[in-house]
């Protein structure tokens, strides 16, 4: 009875099978997986050598799927110029505006990308002095959820808007910067559907896989946001597999919860905001920061982009 819990959950896990509620159960496997030890330990004491087994297989699998997000990875050797990359879901416009624009003054921060962006956040920012630190910027403020932004230290070339058709309806800013002495990289904001209920999912999946695919062999790409999944979900694991890395599992820092929600409900962290990056961009470091008023928390890039092709290359 004590190994069952953690086999089923490796059935669902390790091969992608989450479906209807159980999609919002898979965003805490970090926590299975650091349970698994207990019923391994039980069975060991009791000597039963069967389900022990069983046990240490489980264990195996899933802190073999989690743990490598505590590790640093290997780098590419990038030899451009260092990119810093904030995103942080504003909450309706609720968060605090001035703890954001600090975060950009105080890390020098590149490209800032936000969602639930509203027309009184996009002021209220500017008055704050945003509009001096990064003053080139895409956006689509709304009021309630669905805005989107995308701001930059340098200038931004074909910048957009696009709507995400889950039910929704969230927007995602993008555009493609190009800092200089590096090459462009086209950066967007994103931000699909959150799987809060059963007749969600399908437009959680729709808009997971309509997220722009990496282009190993063309442009650099990065998608930043509040991706209402965590690596323990097959879709944005699809996602990555196109050529993208995950910033923080790259750095170390993977198992940062970024989602409390910190409102005093009985739910511990989860990692559903990421920085995603084209596998040809170093990450230096990532790290999460408070955001008052918001149930999220900002995450903070440091990277390093590939040199540019030579002229005419």
């Amino acid at each position: 009875m004590a190994v069952a819990p953690g086999l089923a959950w490796a059935a669902v896990r390790l091969p992608g099978l989450e479906r209807g509620p159980l999609v919002q159960a898979v965003a805490f496997t970090p926590y299975v997986a650091a349970w698994t030890p207990v019923p391994l330990l039980l069975a060991l004491a009791l000597r039963r050598r069967w389900p022990a087994a069983v046990a240490a297989l489980v264990a195996v699998a899933l802190i073999g799927a989690v743990g490598p997000r505590a590790l640093p990875a290997g780098q590419p050797a990038a030899r451009g110029p260092e990119l810093r990359l904030l995103t942080a879901n504003l909450l309706a416009g609720a968060a605090d505006a001035r703890t954001v624009v600090d975060l950009v003054r105080a890390h020098r921060v590149d490209v800032l990308t936000v969602q639930e962006f509203t027309p009184d956040a996009a002021a209220e920012l500017d008055r704050l002095g945003l509009a001096g630190l990064l003053p080139h910027r895409q956006l689509n403020p709304q009021v309630g959820t669905t805005g989107s932004g995308l701001y930059a230290r340098f200038p931004i070339a074909g910048g957009g808007i696009r709507q995400n058709r889950g039910g929704w309806g969230f927007s995602q800013a993008y555009g493609t910067v190009t800092p200089p002495g590096g090459p462009p990289v086209r950066v967007e904001s994103a931000h699909p559907a959150a799987p809060y209920a059963v007749d969600q999912v399908g437009p959680w999946r729709a808009d997971l896989e309509s997220q722009p695919a990496a282009t190993p062999a063309a442009g650099l790409s990065i998608l930043a946001g509040d991706f209402n999944a965590t690596l323990d979900h097959a879709p944005l694991r699809a996602l990555l597999a196109t050529g993208y890395a995950d910033a923080a599992d790259a750095a170390g820092t993977g198992l940062a919860g970024t989602w409390g929600p910190y409102d005093g409900d009985p739910i511990p962290p989860v990692t559903i905001d990421h920085v995603l990056v084209d596998r040809r961009i170093a990450v230096r470091s990532v790290a999460v920061h408070p955001l008052p008023g918001s149930d999220h928390r900002a995450v903070l890039a440091g990277l390093r982009l590939p040199a540019p092709p030579p002229a005419g290359g």
